[in-house]
Order: structure tokens, then C-alpha cells, then sequence
């Protein structure tokens, strides 16, 4: 049976998305599920360079035909490669890609036919499953962020979407607002999660320092190159690099580190060796780069190389909501660290707390809760145990700064963490016999904890 004539229903008939392009990479058909991930009709495709859907699995040379084309004409064949697609609103959308190129009778490359398989149900089944999870658990937080707010949950939908792919993430917010801590996180949820997570701070070192620190040196490359010395991104090899600050790095730098992510080699200072290196790179910055760009201080090229697939912490202005959570996580890391027994805020306290502006996000947050245990004496934290600048916003409802006399009507204002607390403890002591090491390794904390949460609850193992 000639089947050249019946292309098309055989394609349509296809579940998953199915596009044919010519040797220079421009759309030739898209079958019906294709049009509907992409959110293009076939006729809008028609004609145009595959660039349009911005796929973060293509290596797009764009020097002419076949070979010269991607690196797809060049290897043949793909299989099941997951990536980003960009769709016609802008949207991005997880895809597990696979193509063949096509030859002529002559052997010669015309194009080649790729499926699309949309992942999306998938990742969200995961998100719902993590979110119960979150609300069940909410004193491990995510990956150690604290926030239930829906900005967060959108944060935290955006990383588990990205987290399983190679794509380059910039992670942008103000200072203080735990841009490390996504990192770590994008690591951890991945699959390089059993490989190095290597954190540089661009900001913290000098140019001549900074090349060195990134890409290693060989003796005598400059004074004081006493050994050969590996570089942070030979240390993060099949694992991730978190580039903090990324902002500051001098221009001299970003050519060389712009070479690096587009030929994955390294070269150590003062050696011409390429050194094949496999990273995942996540960036971090608190300033606008684009404006960087506008004076020429930040190239445009590693921008758009870095900037596939940015995340934004929020600040604590738009997470207000968090603000009580967050101050009873860090009541519970210093009570551990101290051994005072310190339940929580007076209400007094704790208003003030929300109502101040926090330009310093969660580490002045932390600060400010570090400050008060070194004063408080009680169980509770009152206002005059709070540094100044937190009591200003709140200067109507406390018009004298003479430290009131303990009151023992006033009692903290602690969210009840209990239940969940006792509870999740008790499950994990059933599930594991009683054995308090693995009933740690369950819940996530250390063994001490699990002892002194057994003697908080008066819980004996039977």
C-alpha cells in the first residue's frame, strides 16, 4: 500500500503533537493537537522558522540548511528529550520531545518530523500532590521555604514545573527574600538532585579572582598559582551551578562564561585545554539587568542566554500572610539553638511585626526575632522587646516606650501547630517500630529533635 497520499490522517490521528519542518528548519504542517498546545493555527505556522515556539531542547545554529541548521540534522535523531515550548500567549509549557530528520532518495537532509508530548497534567497531578503534602506539613515548608500565601504557590508550582529540566533559570527579588534557598530547591527537586548543588557569589570577588574561582588554574598562571587548582564549574559537574549576584560580574567575564554555557567547555586560566563540563546553571540578581544592558555594563547575548525561564521571590509587602508562619518557624530554630522557652509574640507584638514594611524581607525578619529572644525572659516576646524601627509603624498603639510589667493575662500569640506536630510525629514512630533515626529521616529533622519532641508530648515508645 502507497501510503504518501494519506500523510495527513495519519498524523491526525496522532494524540500527541506532531510538526514537519524543512531542512532550514521552517514549518512545513502541524497536525490538530499540535496546533492546540501551541496555540497556533497551521496556516500562522506555515512558512515560519521553528525559533517561533522557543524550544529550550534546540540547539539552533541558523547557518543554512540540515547540518547547518540545529543539531538536530546533525545527530539524526531525537528521543524523548524534555524541554520548553513558548505557546502564541506566551506561556510556557513543559514538553517530552523526540524527531527524525528526513533524507531524500540522494541521502540528502529535507527536514525532518518531530512530536510533541504535553506534560503539563502530569507536573500538575505532581503540584497537588506536593501542595497536599505542604498542608499537612506546614513546619518543613518547601524545601525549607515557609509560605502558604498564593503567590507562593504559584512560586512553588513554577520551580516543581522547571525543576526536571536543564532550561536556565534566573531567580530575580529584592534582597533578603530567599533567592538561594529557590535555588537549592530547583536542585533538589531535580534530577541532578544527587549530584553537587556549587553556590558562587560574583559580587564577593575580584575579576582576576573571580575567573579563577569559575574555571580553575594551572600552576604558574599567575602570582600565587602555586598547584593546578579546578573551578567551581568542574566541581559542579552532572550537578548544579548557582551564579548569586550574577549582576557583577565584570564584562571580561561574561564572554568567557557566555562561551562556556553555549559550548559546555571550560578552560582553566592560563591553560588552553577544553574541558568538557555537564552543569545545570541557575542564576540570582536583585538588580535590573536590562537597564545594566542600556548602559552597556551587562552583554545582551548572556542575557537571553541565562534569562530562558525567570522566577520572582516575592517580597514580604505582598506576603503579609506569611509573616505569622514564617516568625513561628524562626521561633522554633532559635528556641533549639537557645533552650529558652519562648512559645510566641503577645498580640501586641505580633501587629507590630505585621505592620512594619520589612525592606530586609525574611533575613531582617530573622534578625529582628534573633534580637528579641537575646531580651525576652518569659514565654512570650512583648513590644519592648522589639527593636525601634519595628515599633514606629506601630507608634499609636504604644505610647510609652517604659517596658510594661509582665502581664499574665497577655499570652502569646502562637499558631497551633500542635496537633499536626504530635500527630506527625506519632505516625512516623508507628511506621518505623518506634525507631527514632529512621522516624527523623521521615519527617525530614534531626534525631534530637525527634527525642525532644517525644519528651515535649509526653510520647513513649511502647
Amino acid at each position: 500500500m502507497d501510503i504518501g497520499s494519506h500523510w495527513r490522517p495519519i498524523i491526525e490521528s496522532v494524540q500527541d503533537g506532531i510538526i514537519i519542518v524543512d531542512g532550514r528548519g521552517n514549518f512545513i504542517a502541524a497536525n490538530h493537537s499540535a496546533q492546540l498546545m501551541t496555540g497556533y493555527s497551521e496556516a500562522e505556522l506555515r512558512g515560519k522558522s521553528c525559533r517561533v515556539l522557543n524550544c529550550t531542547g534546540c540547539k539552533i545554529k541558523g547557518r543554512g540548511r540540515g547540518k547547518d541548521w540545529c543539531g538536530l540534522f546533525s545527530r539524526g535523531l531525537m528521543r524523548d528529550k524534555k524541554c520548553m515550548i513558548t505557546a502564541s500567549n506566551k506561556q510556557t509549557i513543559p514538553i517530552i520531545k523526540s524527531a527524525t530528520v528526513l533524507y531524500d532518495a540522494g541521502g540528502d537532509i529535507v527536514g525532518a518530523v518531530e512530536t510533541l508530548k504535553d506534560i503539563s497534567e502530569n507536573i500538575s497531578y505532581r503540584n497537588e500532590l506536593a501542595s497536599i503534602k505542604r498542608i499537612y506539613h506546614i513546619d518543613d515548608g518547601f524545601h525549607g521555604i515557609i509560605g502558604r500565601t498564593p503567590v507562593m504557590q504559584k512560586l512553588y508550582e513554577h520551580i516543581q514545573s522547571v525543576a526536571s529540566l536543564d532550561t536556565p533559570v534566573m531567580i530575580l527579588g529584592e534582597s533578603g527574600t530567599g533567592k538561594e534557598m529557590v535555588a537549592k530547591a530547583l536542585h533538589e527537586t531535580g534530577a541532578r538532585s544527587k549530584h553537587p548543588f556549587i553556590k558562587v557569589n560574583c559580587a564577593a570577588l575580584s575579576e582576576n579572582l573571580l575567573e579563577s574561582e569559575l574555571f580553575g588554574h594551572v600552576k604558574g598562571a599567575y602570582t600565587g598559582a602555586q598547584t593546578d587548582r579546578a573551578g567551581r564549574f568542574e566541581a559542579a559537574h552532572k550537578g548544579t551551578i548557582f551564579l548569586d549576584e550574577i549582576g557583577d560580574i565584570p564584562l571580561s567575564v561574561q564572554v568567557k562564561l557566555l562561551r562556556v554555557l553555549e559550548e559546555r567547555m571550560i578552560q582553566r586560566v592560563g591553560e588552553n585545554r577544553s574541558i568538557p563540563v555537564d552543569v545545570r546553571i541557575i542564576t540570582a540578581t536583585n538588580k535590573n539587568l536590562e537597564t545594566l544592558i542600556r548602559r552597556g555594563e551587562f552583554r545582551e547575548d548572556l542575557f537571553f542566554r541565562i534569562n530562558v525561564f525567570p522566577l520572582t521571590c516575592p517580597p514580604l509587602s505582598q506576603r503579609k500572610d506569611d509573616i505569622t508562619l514564617i516568625i513561628q518557624h524562626f521561633i522554633s530554630v532559635q528556641g533549639e539553638k537557645t533552650g529558652k522557652n519562648i512559645l510566641g509574640f503577645t498580640p501586641e507584638a505580633m501587629r507590630a511585626m505585621v505592620a512594619y514594611a520589612w525592606p530586609g524581607n525574611i533575613r531582617e525578619l530573622r534578625n529582628v526575632v534573633e534580637y528579641a529572644f537575646v531580651l525576652a525572659r518569659g514565654k512570650s516576646i512583648r513590644p519592648e522587646h522589639l527593636p525601634g524601627k519595628v515599633l514606629e509603624t506601630a507608634e499609636p498603639e504604644f505610647p510609652s516606650a517604659v517596658p510594661a510589667e509582665p502581664d499574665p493575662e497577655s499570652r502569646p500569640f502562637v499558631l497551633n501547630l500542635v496537633p499536626l506536630e504530635k500527630q506527625d510525629l506519632i505516625n512516623a514512630l508507628q511506621k518505623t517500630g518506634g525507631n527514632q533515626t529512621k522516624a527523623a529521616q521521615l519527617l525530614g529533622i534531626s534525631r534530637i529533635t525527634v527525642w525532644k519532641r517525644m519528651k515535649k508530648y509526653n510520647i513513649s515508645i511502647k
